[in-house]
């Protein structure tokens, strides 16, 4: 029996956008990866077909879609074997701290472009001397009558060129509490000492536009706070649960393309005059890698069901993302070892896989940290 209950209209949602993603992104993968950005162009066209933000009510411009439409786009993108084009962390990342505490005139300006695609969005968090110590930001809000103005710098931040509208976490320095001194901003592309630095080189995800931000005397209106003033960190906490979970998508969907990528080549490889599928050794090692990709895949889809129906899943979502972020690296080295020489050139896809598959246990919280949060819930 299936864990996850799709219907024919999931199954017509996933079909329509792979073939929307071999016509307007495959083709122009190699491009984009050199160019080291994918055109904003591809993010419109994404919002045209109703592939960005599905969730968004009717009134705002949505679909007002489940979240199984989220896990599809999800799934499908890691398959082009392709990470550049970072449409779940806009859609189901950034976006949904707009919906959840954003007041209803922001919700009205600025939902209904996310949708479109007229707006790409970026959530800036990290900083050069701070990562996953949220509290210890440097970035500086500090209110001048009507309006706040902001000091600092980002970095590491995906989406940091393409994005129109970032959701912003800085601090008031009169505030003791590290944690209550927390807010979220929504600062425009263009406002006046808000500079996007440069693309940052990366060892994979070529074509993501991960840049520093600098901020110097940026001055927006208080009303671009988004909720109550002090409730920044329990905002950042309260969407972390779903922004792990999408990472873990990514990396179960990511092995899966992998494997049989792998397993297919192996089949066709001879040595010894036969394939290579025929000796034990690597037989037994596919088999192994199949075992944790299906491991993974049944611990995920527990985990999405138990997260549409609200739960409270933490300590799971934590120890999910360490554990498929780990997985996928130790596919994406087991196979690329199977590739043989071959496996480390640029020509094989294998290659680009192992890249990008290395940050995953990065981002959205180290995978040291996911630890430490699944300790602190177990009472240890």
């Amino acid at each position: 029996m299936e864990i996850l209950a799709y219907t024919q209209e999931h199954r017509i949602f996933r079909e329509s956008f792979r073939k929307f993603l071999q016509k307007e992104v495959v083709p122009y993968v190699e491009e984009w990866e050199e160019a080291g950005i994918v055109p904003k162009s591809v993010w419109k066209k994404m919002g045209e077909q109703g592939f960005l933000c599905m969730w968004v009510p009717e009134e705002y411009g949505g679909m007002g879609a489940d979240f199984l439409y989220s896990v599809i786009v999800a799934e499908e993108l890691p398959k082009t074997n392709f990470s550049g084009l970072a449409a779940p962390l806009h859609s189901d990342i950034v976006v949904p701290y707009i919906y959840s505490y954003g007041s209803e005139e922001q919700k009205r300006k600025y939902l209904p472009g996310c949708v479109s695609g007229e707006i790409v969005t970026a959530v800036a968090m990290t900083e050069p001397n701070t990562g996953s110590d949220l509290a210890s930001i440097r970035t500086t809000a500090v209110e001048d009558g009507d309006y706040v103005v902001i000091n600092g710098q980002k970095t590491f931040i995906s989406n940091g060129l393409n994005c129109d509208l970032l959701v912003l976490a800085a601090k008031d320095p009169k505030v003791e509490d590290p944690h209550r001194a927390i807010d979220l901003y929504l600062v425009e592309a263009g406002t006046p000492g808000f500079e996007k630095g440069k693309k940052i080189r990366k060892i994979g995800w070529h074509s993501q536009d991960t840049a520093e931000l600098f901020f110097n005397d940026c001055r927006i209106p208080k009303s671009q706070r988004l909720g109550e003033k002090g409730q920044g960190f329990r905002m950042l906490m309260e969407k972390l649960q779903q922004e792990r979970l999408m990472v873990a998508i990514g990396a179960v969907a990511l092995a899966e393309h992998i494997l049989p990528m792998t397993i297919e080549y192996c089949k066709q490889r001879y040595a010894f005059g036969r394939p290579l599928t025929k000796f034990q050794h690597i037989q037994f090692r596919l088999v192994e890698m199949a075992t944790e990709v299906k491991l993974g895949r049944t611990f995920l889809d527990k985990l999405i069901a138990d997260h549409m129906e609200g739960k409270n899943i933490v300590l799971e979502v934590s120890m999910a993302k360490y554990w498929t972020t780990d997985m996928v690296m130790r596919v994406a080295d087991g196979c690329l070892q199977l590739h043989g020489g071959y496996g480390y050139c640029e020509e094989y896809p294998i290659a680009r896989a192992w890249r990008d598959a290395r940050v995953m246990s990065i981002f959205a919280g180290t995978n040291e940290i996911m630890k430490v949060i699944a300790a602190r819930v177990m009472g240890l």
